[in-house]
């Protein structure tokens, strides 16, 4: 019952008046003036049956108008007006159920709303929903709908159908219209969801309806707890709703980023700059709007502005950069780079289309460019801005091949080329408009970052760095480029590799799907025997992930932070290029198992709160690694470091929601869970089974008399014995407070009274240990499959039961202090 009486009503709170189209004001206009007409109608029909029915309706409405929750992705509100006015409908007149519309509007217009409406906004909503009751109440009280009398659910549905149409449509519509989102795609969007909720509501409202019949109409005021308790539900869970949107934006933004800083790198092989992409999409984007793109047109066009090159990773560097003009091999070489874009960005499933403008950008208006020839009105429009503006920007900018124009001669240039390279309608808005879209980009700040590439890391001591001096280092430094061609190769695959791999590292919140997918690709990328990711722990280095040779003897290590190849790395935030591997089998209980790995390349990861681990590759042959290996594992440590934070807190987010943080123990809902299994593996198997229900006495006066943070040592303590004390597949956990339960699997009656009497000898020990005094006790009740129950609430409750009764009972027992033999009783010992 928590949705199906709840109506979507949304109420814009955006600025509805201002920059609206004629469309958008005569729409607007007629729906105030058929909403006008329909109340006046209902005036001049004005009868009130029973006042005080009537006055008690109007004070549910309003007080449902304002209880409204805002939706998450609209700037809207949702309520439970609608049943209400759906009983108007059925029990009152005509101006009655009017005057209710307009009151429930007016308040959920205006209360608690995050931005004072307008008095257009206001009479638009009381309008509209004022015609919606107008159009149902004749529909249902028509002439037709008395044929269908004797059907009251298919009367019903049609009043459903009707008030959900007539209400939701012309909402759908405004936003259309002053938002230039398709009327079809809001609509479906934002308000289809809701009709099954109408017609739940309908039949709520039917059979409230009935009551008042058959008893009497105050009835009907019993639903107003359960209308409460929906808008609390619904509070909590549509707040929760809008915490994942905002991490789904969040995370948008990230990959956002990341794709932006490869767009960097990708036109730094062009020569451009980071000012080229900001003043194209700057450009591209308030020209779209000034030629009235659709919010999604100008989302493609804004992320086309700064991939539209990306194809060009798979043009050889000499034809990108060669100072000359291109031969026709070349030129045909550099032609596939719209269509490589096309492919690159295709994988990553833009929810706009971003694909077809990049393809397209270097077609021509008159037909003669590529890759598919196009003309006209078949050129997608965001492609023929972006041509206009990207060869604007090209021409006043200085490249390898010409010396830059000054922005007016590039305009004249491209003024010139309107009617046969570009979109004469593009380049009219580029002429009327172009110092005022250069100032714009002008006045954008750019974040300009100097990476650190000639740092040299001053080599340490042994056995801190293992490093030894060696010229092999810089015989890596001094390769010529043999095969230059090669050469491009290999930088193409790498960037292409970096790109999947940003892509890959945040799809998963998994840190063992994070992990080995990093490691599959820096295989590619890198040349390695071994991997390790090592994750800092408690002053020291564990590893986390290992692969490769020696890879048992590598997840056996731990490194003290500042020994050692990457425990120098993590205490010291700098990496190691070609590090002794056998500084790091200092560490192993048998240095041999390390194997032959000689060479280290370790580099620290860095998150938001510091180093959070280091990531290592080991190889056979000492100096196997070269600079370019260093500079590569640089290029992707950050995005690892955030990637691996994220999947850490989701790991401590997964493990809070089954462990009780205090003791460490299973919680409750970890214990149902465990317990519907071990019943389900027992009915198979015919085994007995145990529950064992203990609440310890004595804990308030604890609390009161020592203090909380004591109260919290004596269930951590209590938690710790009796975790000790049971079999490895037994199961203790923390139902709440100073409650605990066991799960003893395979244990017959007699044995569970022997573990009861030892739950409470610890829980005496606890007390003498902490307080040095007897104080404690533990009062125990226990329950047994199949005869005290099948499932587990009948267990638990039934242990519960002789809990209290032996609590009420006094049959718990205080202990002299403890001895060493009391250990002696663990059910370990049970068979």
């Amino acid at each position: 019952m928590a949705r199906e009486v709840l109506s979507v009503k949304a109420h814009r709170t955006g600025e509805l008046m201002n920059a609206m189209s004629v469309k958008a004001r005569l729409f607007v206009g007629a729906t105030l003036v058929i909403g006008l007409c329909a109340l006046v109608i209902g005036l001049f029909q004005w009868h009130v049956d029973n006042p005080t029915q009537f006055v008690c309706y109007l004070l549910l409405v309003t007080v449902a108008a304002a209880l409204k929750v805002r939706l998450p992705g609209v700037t809207g509100t949702m309520s439970v007006v609608f049943l209400f006015l759906l009983i108007g409908v059925l029990e009152l007149s005509l101006a009655e159920t009017l005057l209710m519309s307009c009151a429930g509007a007016i308040v959920q217009s205006w209360w608690h709303a995050t931005k004072r409406p307008k008095l257009v906004q206001v009479l638009f909503n009381a309008a509209n929903l004022t015609t919606a009751s107008a159009i149902s109440y004749y529909v249902y009280h028509s002439r037709f709908a008395t044929a269908f009398a004797n059907s009251a659910p298919l009367l019903l549905a049609a009043l459903a159908t009707t008030f959900f149409l007539v209400n939701t449509i012309p909402i759908a519509i405004v936003i259309s219209l002053t938002e230039r989102k398709p009327a079809e795609k809001v609509w479906r969007e934002c308000y289809f969801w809701s009709f099954p909720y109408y017609l739940v509501g309908a039949a709520i409202a039917g059979l409230i309806s009935t009551m008042d019949h058959r008893i009497d109409w105050q009835m009907s005021l019993l639903v107003l707890p359960v209308i409460y308790f929906i808008y609390r539900t619904y509070h909590l869970y549509l707040g929760r709703l809008e915490g994942q949107k905002r991490h789904a934006e969040e995370i948008a933004a990230l990959h956002l980023r990341t794709i932006e800083a490869l767009a960097l790198a990708i036109d730094a092989k062009d020569h451009t700059t980071h000012d080229h992409l900001r003043r194209v999409q700057t450009y591209a984007v308030e020209i779209g709007r000034e030629l009235g793109l659709c919010e999604g047109d100008i989302e493609a066009l804004q992320a086309a502005a700064l991939l539209h090159d990306i194809g060009k990773l798979a043009v050889p560097e000499h034809i990108i950069s060669k100072p000359g003009r291109l031969t026709p091999e070349e030129f045909e070489k550099m032609k596939i780079h719209p269509i490589v874009g096309a492919e690159i960005l295709g994988k990553v499933r833009f929810p706009y289309a971003v694909v077809p403008i990049v393809r397209a950008h270097h077609e021509r208006w008159d037909g003669t460019g590529y890759p598919d020839g196009l003309k006209g009105d078949e050129i997608p429009i965001g492609a023929r801005i972006l041509s206009a503006v990207d060869c604007l920007d090209a021409i006043a900018s200085d490249r390898p091949y010409r010396r830059a124009l000054p922005l007016g001669k590039a305009l004249e240039v491209v003024v010139s080329e309107a009617g046969k390279g570009f979109d004469p309608q593009v380049v009219g808005v580029l002429q009327r408009r172009f110092q005022e879209l250069e100032q714009s980009a002008q006045d954008l700040t750019v974040e300009r970052v100097q990476l650190s590439t000639h740092v040299r890391i001053a080599k340490g001591t042994a056995p801190a760095t293992g490093l030894d001096d060696n010229p092999t280092i810089a015989q890596h430094e001094q390769m010529g480029s043999i095969d230059f061609l090669g050469t491009i190769g290999a930088a193409r695959q790498e960037v292409q590799t970096l790109f999947e791999l940003s892509g890959e590292l945040g799809n998963s919140l998994s840190l063992e799907e994070t992990l080995s997918v990093l490691a599959a690709r820096l295989k590619k990328l890198i040349p390695h025997d071994a991997i390790a990711i090592y994750f800092r722990k408690d002053g020291h280095l564990a590893p986390e992930y290992a692969s490769g040779e020696s890879f048992r003897a590598l997840s056996s290590l731990r490194i003290p932070l500042g020994e050692g190849v990457s425990g120098w790395v993590a205490a010291n935030a700098r990496p190691i290029l070609n590090g002794r591997a056998s500084v790091e089998s200092n560490y192993l209980k048998e240095p041999a198992k390390l194997g032959a790995l000689r060479a280290v390349l370790a580099v620290p990861l860095e998150g938001t709160n510091g180093i959070v681990g280091v990531l290592s590759l080991y190889h056979f042959n000492q100096d196997a690694f070269s600079k370019d290996h260093l500079r590569i594992l640089l290029a992707i440590s950050s995005k690892l470091a955030l990637a691996i934070e994220n999947a850490l807190k989701y790991r401590q987010a997964e493990s809070s929601a089954t462990t009780d943080y205090l003791t460490g123990l299973p919680n409750a809902r970890s214990l149902f869970l465990h317990l519907d299994g071990e019943l389900a593996r027992c009915k198979r198997s015919k085994n007995p089974l145990a529950v064992v229900v203990c609440d310890l006495d004595g804990f308030k006066e604890v609390n009161d008399h020592y203090g909380h943070l004591e109260g919290n040592r004596v269930l951590h303590a209590l938690a710790e014995k009796l975790k000790t004390n049971c079999r490895e597949y037994d199961y203790v956990a923390r139902m709440g407070g100073d409650e605990f339960v066991l799960v003893l699997p395979g244990v017959p009656p007699a044995i569970v009274g022997e573990k009861e009497e030892l739950i409470r000898r610890l829980t005496s020990e606890v007390g003498w240990e902490i307080f040095a005094k007897n104080c404690l006790s533990m009062s125990v009740g226990d329950a047994f499959y199949p005869s005290d129950g099948t499932d587990a609430e009948s267990l638990l409750a039934e242990a519960d039961r002789r809990m209290y009764i032996n609590k009420r009972t006094g049959s718990d027992h205080l202990y002299a202090p403890p001895k060493l033999k009391t250990m002696e009783l663990r059910l370990t010992r049970l068979p």
